[in-house]
C-alpha cells in the first residue's frame, strides 16, 4: 500500500530522522524520504508494468539514495547502520 507522501508525512518523517520538523538538509532525513518515494513507485510500478517515465524516476531515486548512504557510511558508520536498520534497507 503506497502512502501519499504530503507535508505532514514529509515534516513526521524530518522530526523523526532529521531532529525537527525544519531540517530537511540531515542526510538522514533525506535518505528517509527517498526510501518512502521509492517504495511509493514500487508500488505503482507493480500495478503499472509500462510506464517508463516512473521506471527512470525510481532508478533516479535509487541512485541519489545510494550517493547519500555511501556519504554516510564514510563519515559516520554507526548512524549508517541505524538508519539502514530503521528503514528495512537491505545492503
Amino acid at each position: 500500500m503506497s502512502v501519499k507522501i504530503t507535508t505532514e508525512v514529509k515534516k513526521s518523517l524530518f522530526k523523526e530522522f532529521g531532529g525537527s520538523e525544519q531540517n530537511s538538509g540531515s542526510i538522514e532525513a533525506q535518505i528517509a524520504l527517498l526510501t518512502m518515494e521509492v517504495k511509493n513507485l514500487t508500488v505503482h510500478l507493480t500495478a503499472n508494468k509500462k510506464d517508463q517515465a516512473g521506471r527512470k524516476a525510481l532508478l533516479t531515486k535509487v541512485g541519489r539514495r545510494r550517493k547519500y548512504l555511501a556519504y554516510l557510511q564514510r563519515k559516520d558508520i554507526v548512524k549508517y547502520r541505524e538508519l539502514i536498520k530503521e528503514l528495512g534497507i537491505r545492503k
